[in-house]
C-alpha cells in the first residue's frame, strides 16, 4: 500500500521548506531511512529520510518548489500501484492518479507551484509585481531555468510610484536605477528614460576552463538573507576601537587559571559577548526587531553569533545571554559551535535572534561592513586587537592595545546619535570589563 512521505516540522516558527535537490527520482527503490532530498529553510538546510519501503511513485514538488511543513512531498508504494493523492489543489480525483493503469509506470503530478510557475516562483513574481519589474527582463538562476526571488532583488532599482509601477508592467519597462522623485523615486514620466527589455541577454564567450558550481544548501539561503537585507534596510555602519588592555589581561588570568575552575577556556570572544549583552540591557531599542509598521523591543537578549561552519555560514543563539555568567557564556559558545560544525545544530538554535555578533578578528581584520541580520535593528562586526598610539594627560604617547568594532543599524529604526551612544557605552564597558563582571 502506497505511503505518502511528509515534509517533517522544523522547529516551531518554520512553516515551509524549499526542495533544493531530489537524490531520487520515479521509479527508484528506497528504504526507510534513505535521504529522498535536501530542503532549506530561511536558517538551514536538512535532509529528509523516507519513512516507507518501496518505489517512489510520484514526486510532488520540483526543485525550487516551496513545500509547507507536514505535507506530502512523494509517494511510495508498489511499482505499478494506482494512487490517488490528496493535494492542497483542486485536481479532479483522476488527474491525481499516480500511476498510469495501461503502462504500469509512474506519473509524476505536478504541484500547484509548478503549474503556475510559468517560469518563474510564487514569491518572484509578486515580489516583481509589487516592484514593478517585468520579469522578461529578468536573467534566471533558479532551478530548471526559473526566475526565483533572488533573481527579482538583484534586478530591483529605486522604489517606484503606484503609476509608475503600473505603466512599467504594463509596457513592459524596465525602470531607470535611479529616478527625479523624492529620495531617487521614479515616477512615471521617469520611464522614458528606460528601455524596453529584452526577451534574452547575450552571454559574452568567455576564453579558458570554466566551472559551473550550483547555488543551493546554506550558501543559497546565505544569498537570498543578505540580498533581502541590502535591500530592505537603510544599513549605516559606525566604526570605533576599544581599549583592549583589561580584555587581554583577563583573557591571560583564565588561561592560566586552575583547571577545576573550569575558566581556562574562556576567550577573547566570549568576553566580547558577555559585554555586548550586558551593553544591550542599557539600549533596548537595539535588542529590537524593525517590522516595518512596528518596532519589537525584547526584554530578553537573544544573542546570535556568526559561526564560519564547514556547510557555510550559520548564527547560533545564545539564549538569555543577559542572566549567563561569563563561563556559561563560554560553555554555551562551544556546545553551540561544535553543533555547527558537526551539522546537527536544530533550527531552534539557529533562530530567533535579537541581536547578532559577527567576529572576524582571528583573520587579522581590523573594521569592516557587517550585513544586518534581519529583522534585528543592528549587529556588531568585532575586530583583531591592534596597538594604537594613546597621548597621556602629560603630552607623552604610548601604544595601547585597541579592538575593532563596527556597528551597523537600520536607520529606519534608529537613529544614527543613538548609534554612537551605544557604541561608546559598549567601548567603555570593554575598557572596564572587570568591573562588569563584578556587577
Amino acid at each position: 500500500m502506497a505511503q505518502q512521505v511528509v515534509m517533517p516540522k522544523q522547529g516551531n516558527t518554520v512553516e515551509s521548506c524549499i526542495i533544493v535537490e531530489w537524490n531520487v527520482k520515479v521509479g527508484d527503490q528506497v528504504a526507510i531511512g534513505d535521504i529522498l532530498c535536501s530542503a532549506e529553510t530561511d536558517k538551514s538546510t536538512i535532509d529528509v529520510e523516507s519513512t516507507a519501503d518501496g518505489t517512489i511513485l510520484a514526486l510532488l514538488y520540483e526543485e525550487g518548489d516551496e513545500a509547507p511543513v507536514m505535507e506530502a512531498i512523494a509517494v511510495v508504494g508498489e511499482k505499478g500501484e494506482k494512487v490517488e493523492i490528496a493535494t492542497s489543489s483542486k485536481k479532479s480525483a483522476s488527474d491525481a492518479t499516480v500511476a498510469k493503469e495501461e503502462t504500469s509506470e509512474p506519473v509524476v503530478p505536478v504541484s500547484t507551484t509548478a503549474q503556475t510557475a510559468q517560469g518563474s516562483s510564487p514569491r518572484a513574481r509578486n515580489l516583481a509585481s509589487s516592484l514593478g519589474i517585468p520579469l522578461a527582463s529578468l536573467s534566471a538562476t533558479g532551478p530548471k531555468g526559473r526566475v526565483i526571488e533572488r533573481d527579482v532583488l538583484s534586478a530591483s532599482s529605486q522604489p517606484l510610484t503606484p503609476a509608475a509601477r503600473q505603466a512599467a508592467l504594463k509596457d513592459g519597462i524596465l525602470a531607470p536605477k535611479e529616478g527625479s522623485g523624492i529620495g531617487g523615486r521614479v515616477l512615471a514620466s521617469d520611464l522614458q528614460k528606460g528601455q524596453p527589455v529584452a526577451t534574452s541577454l547575450p552571454v559574452a564567450p568567455v576564453e579558458g576552463t570554466v566551472t559551473e558550481i550550483p547555488v543551493k544548501g546554506v550558501r543559497k539561503v546565505t544569498a537570498r538573507r543578505m540580498m533581502e537585507s541590502i535591500h530592505g534596510t537603510c544599513q549605516l555602519t559606525l566604526h570605533a576601537f576599544a581599549d583592549a588592555t583589561a580584555l587581554k589581561r583577563l583573557r591571560a588570568g583564565f588561561k592560566g587559571s586552575k583547571e577545576d575552575l573550569g575558566l581556562s577556556g574562556v576567550t577573547i570572544n566570549d568576553l566580547m559577548l558577555f559585554a555586548v549583552s550586558r551593553t544591550l540591557t542599557q539600549f533596548p531599542a537595539f535588542n529590537a526587531h524593525f517590522l516595518g509598521d512596528k518596532i519589537l523591543q525584547f526584554s530578553s537578549v537573544h544573542l546570535g553569533m556568526a559561526t564560519d561552519a564547514p556547510r557555510g555560514l550559520l548564527v547560533p543563539v545564545i539564549r538569555d545571554s543577559q542572566a549567563l555568567s561569563l563561563k556559561a557564556i563560554s560553555v554555551e559558545v562551544k556546545r553551540l559551535v561544535a553543533k555547527c560544525f558537526d551539522g546537527s545544530a536544530t533550527p531552534d538554535e539557529l533562530s530567533g535572534s535579537t541581536f547578532t555578533v559577527s567576529n572576524v578578528g582571528s583573520f587579522g581584520i581590523e573594521a569592516f561592513t557587517p550585513v544586518l541580520n534581519v529583522p534585528e535593528v543592528a549587529i556588531l562586526g568585532v575586530g583583531t586587537i591592534v596597538p594604537k598610539p594613546v597621548e597621556a594627560k602629560d603630552g607623552s604617547v604610548s601604544f595601547v592595545p585597541h579592538i575593532g568594532l563596527s556597528l551597523t543599524m537600520d536607520h529606519q529604526a534608529v537613529d544614527g546619535a543613538d548609534a554612537a551612544r551605544f557604541l561608546k557605552a559598549l567601548m567603555d564597558n570593554i575598557a572596564s570589563i572587570d568591573l562588569l563582571l563584578a556587577l
